[in-house]
């Protein structure tokens, strides 16, 4: 997340101008539902902040609604639909995921492998080129 940027010598402490500055980047739409936040420990290491400082911001984030963290599997921008569960999300888009992953499935994809089709057909110039 090399758009981040604290500032020593701002009147407001470094984890309010991360919390700020993550939760700009979300309501901009540059960081977008669902997507994976950095670890604390690697956003620390690359901003050059303590892992206590990163993760309080993380956690007012959390408690406002923001972020969402899911254990081992990570920190993520809150999704409605993810969030919610399956019975949010649309029946047909349920219904082409269930179809994908079984012809992934059956065609020997590893689950990365299915997830990078999926993420390079979701960019606008993958869905024009066809």
């Amino acid at each position: 997340m090399t758009l981040l940027r604290i500032d020593p010598s701002a009147a407001s402490p470094p984890y309010e101008q991360l919390r700020m500055q993550l939760a700009r980047m979300i309501a901009d739409g540059k960081l977008a539902a669902g997507e994976k936040l950095p670890t604390v420990r690697q956003l620390a290491a690359d901003l050059g902040l303590a892992v206590n400082t990163v993760a309080r911001s993380y956690r007012e984030l959390e408690a406002d609604g923001i972020i969402t963290t899911q254990g081992r599997r990570g920190t993520f921008v809150r999704s409605s639909a993810l969030d919610e569960g399956a019975r949010s999300v649309p029946a047909d888009a349920r219904a082409a995921a269930a179809e994908f992953a079984s012809t992934a499935r059956a065609r020997g994809l590893s689950l990365a492998e299915s997830t990078r089709l999926v993420e390079a057909a979701w960019t606008p110039d993958a869905r024009t080129a066809h």
